[in-house]
């Protein structure tokens, strides 16, 4: 049963557009993440899919069949909201089986097995008769969660429903989120503004920008083949180094005007940006008239530390991750340098890295 969008748009009105020529195939039993910064249109297009939001243009298929005016009842879908949108004044159990006593078309023993079963998935059998007011965050999300699970939909769609916990417990919903839809074989498509989320349990995740889909792919090649400079720095923390380069009429690359890098295929002569996460940028202490950069701060993460620096032409800022006993504080004076692990981009932003030209451009 895959999920197909086809130049899916949506217009508010005339001079506002919400999405733009959206396409996408959400294959049957697959974890599809849809990520990207506030504003960007996801939860939108997660309630085009659900049938709550109108389409401007484009076609949505559901199983091979235009789902695109069907009411959202018709398209045996299930959906978790953020606010987890629950009945105060019913039961836990009740809650759950509220969508399945008002389709009317399930026994009420086949109810209290599907029921009974999603409770006992998520943990909750003990709590079946508290009241939502009476519950935790999480238990909350459990409950929505368990609704999802006794519908027999098969897809299920999520929007941003791990945002209104604390971290500790993202780390375990998320977990509980994923074993669940593997465990059922759910077609999952999955709304967060979270690049973590995306990365750790996702399939395949569409980036979405400026009402555009800027890539669709694998978390591997987003992050080490991303489209564009929008995406590589959206992915990665602390986000990768984006810097001003120029190669020189005798092939030299500088980078800032601060060091020279290798960079192993054919760049135009002229100006041009690379990107270096970092974990490849390499950071040795320097006296003050050999560094081309300072320390800024060092942030200490246990098994490693964060230095931020800024380099000496233009005060760009940079980050390095570097081993847990680098001594390296604030005032420093350190000279840069990189691997040649670099993400090449032109003016436009595109990457233009040597072996990236099967990643997939808005």
């Amino acid at each position: 049963m895959s999920t197909v969008l086809t130049n899916v748009s949506k217009q508010y009105e005339a001079d506002k557009t919400v999405l733009s020529d959206v396409s996408a195939e959400i294959q049957t039993g697959e974890f599809f993440v849809i990520v990207g910064p506030s504003g960007c249109g996801k939860s939108t297009l997660l309630r085009m899919i659900a049938g709550l939001t109108e389409i401007s243009d484009g076609r949505i298929s559901i199983d091979d069949k235009v789902v695109n005016n069907l009411p959202p009842k018709d398209r045996n879908l299930t959906m978790v909201f953020q606010s987890y949108a629950l009945f105060p004044f019913l039961s836990v159990w009740d809650n759950v089986a509220f969508g399945l006593k008002a389709r009317k078309d399930k026994s009420q023993s086949e109810i209290d097995e599907r029921v009974n079963n999603a409770l006992r998935m998520v943990n909750l059998e003990e709590l079946k008769e508290r009241k939502p007011r009476e519950l935790s965050g999480g238990q909350r999300q459990r409950v929505a969660l368990a609704r999802a699970v006794a519908s027999d939909a098969k897809i299920c769609l999520m929007d941003e429903p791990l945002s209104n916990l604390d971290a500790q417990l993202r780390i375990k919903m998320r977990q509980e989120i994923y074993s669940l839809q593997r465990k059922l074989g759910l077609t999952l498509i999955y709304v967060t503004h979270d690049q973590v989320e995306a990365m750790t349990m996702a399939d395949h995740i569409m980036v979405l920008h400026d009402s555009k889909v800027q890539q669709i792919g694998t978390p591997a090649e987003i992050y080490k083949k991303p489209a564009n400079e929008f995406v590589a720095s959206f992915f990665g923390v602390p986000p990768i180094n984006i810097l001003p380069a120029v190669k020189e009429d005798d092939g030299r690359i500088n980078v800032n005007d601060d060091f020279q890098v290798n960079i192993d295929q054919e760049v135009p002569t002229g100006e041009f940006k690379i990107g270096i996460r970092p974990t490849e940028m390499k950071l040795e202490k320097v006296e003050e008239l050999d560094a081309n950069a300072s320390v800024t701060s060092v942030e200490f993460l246990g098994d490693e530390k964060i230095v931020y620096a800024k380099m000496s032409n233009n005060d760009k800022e940079i980050s390095v991750i570097v081993e847990s006993n680098a001594d390296f504080k604030a005032y420093d004076t350190i000279q840069v340098s990189a691997t040649d692990n670099i993400l090449v981009f032109n003016a436009d932003g595109v990457n233009i890295t040597k072996n990236a030209e099967d990643v997939v451009n808005a």
